[in-house]
C-alpha cells in the first residue's frame, strides 16, 4: 500500500462481490486529484465523479467491461469536490480469483485535463481566421459599456483592487451601502478607506495568505463593526483575475451584505426552539392522558370510541416525532446536539430499528441482507434515528412497491448501511438540495405531509459521527440512501 500512496497516478480498487461494485481503496494522488478525502470516497460506486453528467458515452463502456470482466481504457468527463472539471483517463483491469471469477477491479486514474484542452484549443485556433480580429476590436467598446453596466446594476457590492490592493473601481452599490463617495475610495489602499474602517484582519487574511493559494476564494464570512453603519455581517467572493494587458492580476471582490438575512436565520430558528419547547410539555401530557384512557377503557365500550382513541394516539405519536424532529434541529443550528457514545451491537441495533418498523407496516416487507459489525462506538439512539427516519421515507414514498431493503456491509475501515426503495425517485436536479432544512420536492410536497427536516438532522447526525451520507436515484426507478461511518475510533471522534 505504500508503494501505492506513493504513485502520481490515481488508484483505487472496488468490490465486485459486493452490491454496486463500491470503492474499498484509493492511494493519496487519488485523493489529490478528486479533491475529495478517504471518507467521502470509500463505500461509493465510481459513478459519483460524473455527478449530473451521466450521459457520457464511456459510461457504457465501463458498465459492459465491469459486465464482462475485462479491462479497458477510457478518457472520460470528471468532477472534483469542488464542481471543477477535469479530464480522466482511466484504466480499468479485472482481478480474478483461482477459479476465473472477478473478485475486484483495479482502477489507475490520469489526470489529462492539460493534454485535452491543448487538443482543444488547436482545433480551436485552426478555426480562427484574421478577420476576426478587426470585428473584435469594433465590439470592444459595445462590450466595455455593457458589461460596466451590469456591475452598477447588481445587487451586491464589487469592488476592483491592483495586487498592492489600492481600489482601482468600485460600483454604485458599494458607495451607497457603505455611505462613501468615489474621491474617498478610488485610488487609495483598501485598509485606508474611511479612515481605517476597512483594517479588518480578517480581510487582510483573506487577501493577503488565502487568495494567493485558493484563488478563487468563495462564501467568506467577514463580520466587523463599521464606526457610522454599524456591525455588518459581510459574505465575499474573491478572484484574482488574469487576463492579459491591462487588466492583468486584478482583484474582484464581491461583497453580499447578509445582516438582516442572518437575523432573520436566528429570529427564525429561536422561535422553532422556543415553539419547539412550549409544545413538547404539554403534548407529553396529553400522551399519558391518552395512554391512561387506552388502559382504562371499560370493557363494553363501542368499536367506534376505541377506534378514534387509537387514532387520537397514533397522531399524538406522529406529531411528538415531529416536534422532537424540530428540537433536534434546533439544538444542531446552536451547536449543542450531544453524542453519548457507547460501543453497542451495530448490527443487532439495526436489526431491531428494522423490526420496530415492520411490526408498523403492513403494506411493506423490509429485507435484510448482509453484516457490517457487532462492535461500533457512537450514539446508538441517534443512529437508529437515522435508520427510522431512512426507513420511514422509502415506504411512504414508495407506495405502489411492496419491498424495501436494507444492505450492512463493511467497507475497508468504514461500515456503510444502505436503505433502498423502488418508489417514486428523486430528480438530479433536487438531489443536491434535499439534505438542506425544510426544502421538500415540489410534486412530493403535494402528495406527501411533511416539513424536510428529517434529512437535514440524519445528514448532521452522521456528519457528527463523522461519516457521510448520500443519495443514488433516478427519477421514477426508487432511491437508494446510503451512509458510511468510520471503525477507527479516533477518526469517528468529530464533534
Amino acid at each position: 500500500m505504500k508503494a501505492l500512496d506513493s504513485s502520481i497516478s490515481g488508484i483505487i480498487l472496488t468490490d465486485n462481490q459486493q452490491p454496486d461494485n463500491p470503492i474499498i481503496y484509493c492511494n493519496k494522488a487519488f485523493e489529490r486529484i478528486t479533491g475529495y478525502q478517504r471518507h467521502e470516497i470509500i463505500g461509493h460506486n465510481c459513478r459519483f465523479l460524473q455527478k449530473e453528467d451521466r450521459n457520457q458515452k464511456e459510461r457504457a463502456v465501463l458498465r459492459n467491461a465491469v459486465k464482462e470482466g475485462k479491462e479497458c481504457v477510457v478518457e472520460m468527463r470528471n468532477y472534483q469536490k469542488n464542481g471543477t472539471l477535469f479530464w480522466n483517463e482511466l484504466y480499468m483491469s479485472p482481478i480474478k480469483d483461482e477459479q476465473g471469477n472477478v473478485c475486484y477491479f483495479i482502477g489507475v486514474q490520469n489526470d489529462v485535463t492539460r493534454r485535452k484542452k491543448a487538443e482543444q484549443e488547436l482545433l480551436h485556433q485552426q478555426d480562427v481566421m484574421e478577420a476576426q480580429i478587426s470585428e473584435r476590436t469594433k465590439s470592444l467598446k459595445e462590450s466595455e459599456d455593457y458589461l460596466s453596466s451590469i456591475v452598477q446594476t447588481v445587487r451586491e457590492s464589487l469592488v476592483v483592487l491592483n495586487p498592492d490592493f489600492k481600489v482601482l473601481s468600485v460600483n454604485e452599490h458599494f458607495l451607497k451601502t457603505f455611505k462613501v463617495g468615489k474621491e474617498e475610495t478610488e485610488g487609495r489602499l483598501l485598509y485606508d478607506l474611511g479612515n481605517g474602517q476597512w483594517n479588518i484582519p480578517q480581510l487582510k487574511e483573506l487577501l493577503e495568505n488565502i487568495l494567493p493559494t485558493n484563488n478563487p476564494v468563495e462564501e467568506f464570512e467577514v463580520e466587523h463593526d463599521f464606526p457610522h453603519i454599524g456591525k455588518k455581517l459581510m459574505l465575499l467572493n474573491a478572484h484574482r483575475i488574469e487576463l492579459e494587458g491591462q487588466y492583468k492580476d486584478r482583484i474582484l471582490i464581491a461583497i453580499e451584505d447578509i445582516t438582516d438575512r442572518r437575523e432573520i436565520e436566528r429570529r427564525k430558528d429561536d422561535f422553532l426552539s422556543i415553539a419547539s419547547h412550549e409544545l413538547k410539555t404539554p403534548l407529553t401530557t396529553i400522551k399519558g392522558y391518552v395512554q391512561i384512557m387506552q388502559r382504562l377503557l371499560p370493557s363494553d365500550i363501542s368499536d367506534k370510541f376505541k377506534d378514534i382513541l387509537k387514532k387520537t394516539g397514533i397522531y399524538v405519536e406522529r406529531l411528538n416525532t415531529l416536534i422532537a424532529d424540530l428540537l433536534d434541529m434546533s439544538r444542531i443550528q446552536t451547536g449543542n446536539i450531544e453524542l453519548h457514545r457507547e460501543t453497542f451491537d451495530f448490527d443487532k441495533a439495526i436489526h431491531e430499528a428494522v423490526e420496530n418498523i415492520q411490526a408498523a407496516t403492513k403494506t411493506h416487507q423490509i429485507i435484510i441482507k448482509g453484516s457490517a459489525t457487532n462492535s461500533y462506538t457512537g450514539d446508538e439512539s441517534h443512529i437508529v434515528q437515522v435508520i427510522n427516519n431512512l426507513l420511514s421515507n422509502a415506504i411512504k414514498y414508495s407506495p405502489e412497491s411492496d419491498e424495501v431493503e436494507v444492505y450492512l456491509s463493511k467497507v475497508s475501515n468504514f461500515l456503510k448501511v444502505a436503505v433502498k426503495d423502488k418508489g417514486m425517485g428523486i430528480k438530479i436536479e433536487d438531489q443536491k438540495k434535499i439534505f438542506d432544512r425544510f426544502f421538500r420536492v415540489g410534486e412530493i410536497q403535494q402528495r406527501f405531509p411533511g416539513m424536510g427536516i428529517g434529512l437535514y438532522v440524519c445528514e448532521q447526525i452522521i456528519k457528527n459521527h463523522g461519516g457521510t451520507l448520500w443519495v443514488e436515484s433516478e427519477f421514477g426507478q426508487g432511491s437508494t440512501f446510503s451512509f458510511t461511518l468510520p471503525l477507527d475510533e479516533r477518526k469517528s471522534n468529530v464533534q
